[in-house]
């Protein structure tokens, strides 16, 4: 079975929105992994408390960590975004883990367009697919299943959406007009959610999804600091077959 680790960047609105885009970015790892990585991740954390002074129990929340860091205030804010490069570049080294990443440009689109469900629905039919053609890095079972871990948000919103992809899954043809109907088969359950801060997966997604919003609309700050390009540092183990006309294999909208 494969866990998809989700997290989003950005909000869904259209009208009055303060941002153009919205991201998403899925952590992928495979269970015969699962805990091989979680080792490693505590162990980066320790590395974290040490050279930062950030605690285990402390939660890794990119923005909230660069513009609003509470109790984390303690660290210098140039430490506090070296200490998120540090995750970016500890990730990188992960072994047989992938990230699925997707990016809506809401400009242009028409009234009613649903940021929310265009976006899901991509990143759940990448990570069907995906698993489908055994795509993914690292072991494999004789049948592999997917599972979603997503942060608390619209979970009846995305609760629905899963359900209705299981019965009737349109999938746009490959260079070509039309599409074809590939119902859900390989993600089994509706979302799990977790409080990213019992989780360190979820953590590490909001990283890597907040890093991929600001590739394409970076603050001042993050700008200025040469933060815009801390994405790009995940190419190693980012999930390409996504999307083969992106040299990063994100799926723009």
């Amino acid at each position: 079975m494969y866990f998809l680790y989700v997290d989003e960047s950005g909000d869904v609105g259209l009208n009055g929105s303060p941002t153009r885009y919205f991201a998403l970015s899925g952590f992928v790892v495979h269970e015969l992994r699962w805990h091989d990585t979680l080792e490693a991740i505590l162990n980066f954390r320790r590395k974290l408390r040490e050279r930062y002074g950030i605690k285990l129990r402390d939660e890794l929340h990119a923005s909230v960590l660069i513009h609003r860091p509470g109790e984390l205030r303690r660290v210098p804010k140039s430490l506090r975004l070296r200490a998120l490069r540090d995750c970016i570049d500890f990730q990188k080294e992960l072994p047989d883990i992938n990230l699925i990443n997707i990016v809506v440009d809401k400009e242009g689109k028409e009234a009613g367009y649903d940021v929310f469900e265009s976006a899901w629905k991509v990143l759940i039919q990448r990570f069907d697919n995906t698993i489908s053609y055994r795509n993914f890095p690292g072991p494999h079972n004789p049948q592999d299943l997917g599972l979603l871990v997503a942060d608390q948000g619209d979970e009846r919103k995305l609760r629905i959406l899963m359900r209705k992809m299981r019965k009737y899954n349109p999938v746009p043809n490959t260079g070509g007009s039309g599409f074809r109907d590939l119902p859900l088969k390989t993600i089994t359950e509706d979302a799990v959610h977790r409080d990213s801060l019992h989780s360190y997966f979820v953590q590490l997604v909001d990283i890597n999804a907040y890093f991929l919003h600001q590739k394409f609309e970076a603050c001042k700050y993050v700008r200025n600091k040469g933060a815009n390009n801390y994405f790009s540092r995940l190419e190693p183990i980012l999930c390409k077959v996504a999307c083969r006309v992106n040299p990063l294999g994100i799926v723009k909208i």
